[in-house]
Formats: structure tokens, sequence, C-alpha cells
């Protein structure tokens, strides 16, 4: 088939690579002038580097492996920890957190050349003048290309989903993220363990990125509509006053110009994402706020899935794809509307000393299983993968 694939972000990237890899023509829109390599880190779990390893992505020596998450109050002292590590040698994948820009790299690097056009935005979606069924998607200059399958994956902002849904799905939350990578070698950046820090008035989390690198992150209440300040760093310092030496030395260390703003939207994930030969994955399907860290996890299952979806049809001049991909929707919504809910309660940062505080009384063992089996519990992927022998 001839895929339409309109954005260049992980789930774009990810659709592309695995459809490619089964034969079909694929040519991604991208609207920015090349790859856009901002943003922070994405860290992932085992469903996601377990996506990464059967699209033929290799992570050795791209990030930093993660093993364990420790949760601290405001003041540094330990609330729980767990042992995601344990979640790794169940399923055989790792926990690794990177920067995105790598990860981009990583999956644009097996596609073939020209596969990628930049410089294209999406203004909406049509059928083709020949061939009945057709889509065309149509860019913000007039001009358009046609195809047998359009996959929308442009992001929170996406005009094609917002054509087929009716408009745009997604509320603020009242909070948003201010986050960066930056080189900070030693200490946590030095490690395999995440740590976050919860209080008033939000939270902190840092975590290793590899090669001297960390990620942090510092969420807060915002006022939706409010522009972020220009120097985020000065009130970022006056709100985390006080806090442990971990969280005091990243804010002292860094600078504006390393700082991203992130504002954090939700919205119901329903079973249906597109319509005929047209179907939306990623963050234009399913936003939500990063606090169950699964935004990349689940865009680059998306595109595992889609085309695992399309795998049978195969050789079938006749094959129905509208209903392969509606299966395709129901299936991964199934899985992915359980995580965004979660994430949208925005629990973590209303109520993380509480829910910290009841975790200590969770046996490590049990909570690390626990953990395990939600992974499981949201992935597509996890749920049809071999497990690895125990020994």
């Amino acid at each position: 088939m001839q895929v339409l694939v309109s954005g260049a972000g992980i789930g774009g990237l990810a659709a592309a690579r695995a459809l490619a890899g089964d034969g079909h023509q694929v040519t991604v829109f991208e609207r920015a002038p090349e790859l856009r390599l901002g943003g922070a880190a994405v860290t992932l779990w085992s469903n996601g580097t377990g996506v990464l390893s059967d699209l033929g992505v290799s992570l050795d020596g791209a990030g930093a492996p993660i093993e364990s998450l420790d949760t601290y109050d405001h003041r540094g002292r330990l609330l729980v920890s767990t042992d995601v590590a344990h979640a790794a040698a169940r399923y055989g994948h790792p926990q690794v957190c990177l920067p995105r820009s790598r990860l981009l790299g990583l999956l644009t690097a097996g596609l073939p050349a020209g596969t990628i056009v930049f410089g294209r935005a999406a203004a909406s979606c049509g059928t083709a003048a020949r061939g009945p069924g057709r889509p065309r998607l149509t860019f913000e200059d007039g001009s358009f290309a046609e195809g047998d399958l359009l996959v929308a994956a442009d992001g929170r902002a996406s005009a094609v989903r917002d054509q087929l849904w009716g408009g745009d799905p997604g509320e603020p939350t009242g909070w948003a993220t201010w986050q960066g990578v930056s080189a900070l070698p030693g200490g946590i950046a030095a490690g395999r363990r995440g740590a976050l820090f919860v209080g008033q008035p939000g939270t902190c989390g840092l975590m290793p990125a590899g090669n001297g690198l960390l990620q942090w992150w510092f969420d807060l209440r915002w006022t939706p509509g409010a522009a972020p300040p220009a120097a985020p760093l000065e009130m970022l310092r006056e709100r985390f006053a006080g806090w442990a030496p971990p969280v005091r030395d990243v804010l002292a260390a860094v600078s504006d110009a390393e700082t991203g703003f992130f504002p954090h939207y939700r919205h119901r994930v329903p079973s249906a994402w597109g319509s005929g030969p047209v179907t939306v994955i990623g963050d234009a399907a399913h936003s939500m706020p990063p606090t169950r860290a699964q935004g990349a996890n689940q865009a680059l299952e998306d595109g595992w899935a889609l085309a695992r979806a399309l795998r049978p049809l195969a050789g079938q001049p006749d094959a129905d794809v509208p209903a392969a991909l509606r299966a395709f929707e129901r299936s991964r919504s199934a899985r992915v509307s359980v995580v965004a809910r979660q994430a949208g309660t925005e629990d973590y940062n209303r109520y993380g000393v509480a829910i910290s505080r009841l975790g200590r009384l969770i046996p490590p063992p049990l909570a690390a299983r626990y953990y395990t089996r939600w992974l499981a519990r949201v992935s597509s992927y996890l749920a049809v993968s071999p497990v690895p022998a125990q020994r």
C-alpha cells in the first residue's frame, strides 16, 4: 500500500518504520523544515523498548538504564522505592531514559532515503480524485498527496484529528511542566535510579539520561492560556526554595535557555479514532499529562500495533482496510485509555505526599509485581509478546 503519514514525531516515525519494514511505500510529511530535535528526554519502559526491539532499533549505548524509581518528600526523606528492574527481568526488555532527539534519530536511521518530506503542514483530509475510497491529504499551501492509507500522527493539535472528531477534544488540566536535559555529570545523572520529590507547590523529577545527562522537570499549577514567564528559572527557584539539595543544585546549575514549557492536556480516548482509510495515532489520539511517563511508549505501541493489524491483509487485493483500522483502534483504545485516564487525574501532582506515604505500607516486592502487571495491562505489545523463561 501507499501510506501517507502526517507528522514526524515518535508515533509517526514508529509507524513509518513498521510499515516500511512490511513492504509498504511510506511517505512522512512534517510541517517543520527539519527533524524536531528539541524537547527533553523520554523514559521508555519495557513496552516501549520491546516495540523498538521488534522494529530493529537498538538502544545499545543510548541513554541510561533505569532500575529503581525513588520518591522523596520535599526535604529529601525517602517515602517509597519501586524496583522497576523487576519488570525488565520479567519481560526481557529494559527500562531506559534517553534524550528525545536521540530516539528520533534512531527511528529515522532505519527509514529508506526520501521517506520524510519536510515543510509540509497538514490542513485537512478528503477523498482522492481518482480511485474510490483513497484518501487525500491537503497541506496548508494548497498542495496535496494521495495514497491508500492516511495516518494522522501530527500531535495534540492535529488538524486531521480535529476534522474527523469535530474539534479539539483536549482540555487543560491546570498543570504544566518546565523541563530540560542538561549535562550534569555525577550524582543522580551517574546512577540508575530515578528520583521524584513531592510536596507543595508541585513535584520535581530527576532521571539519568546517559552520558552525564540529567533529565529534570518541575510540575506546577498553571492557569490555562496564561503565557509562561520569559525567565522561568527565577520563578522555579522561588517556588522550590528550601527543597532537598538535589533539587536546589539542579536549579542552580541549569539556564533559562535549557528550559522548555509543556502544558498538560487530557481527553477521553474514544474507541474509534478515524474514518474509512484514515486513522489517528499518538498524542493526536490520546493526549495525556506526563505523570505516568507513557506518552512516548504508547505512541511507539500505536505504530507497532498498526502495522500488525494490517499484516494479515497482505496480498489481498480486496482487503477491507477500514475494518482493519477500526479493529486496531478499538484494541489500542482498550489499553491506552487506562493510562490516559489515570494520568489525567494529576494524582501525583495533587496528592503525591499522601500517595507515597500509603505506598510505604506496601512491601517492596509486592509494589514491584504490581507495577510489572500494570505495564502489561496498558500495553498491546506485552500482551502478545513471549515472556522469557524464568530461572
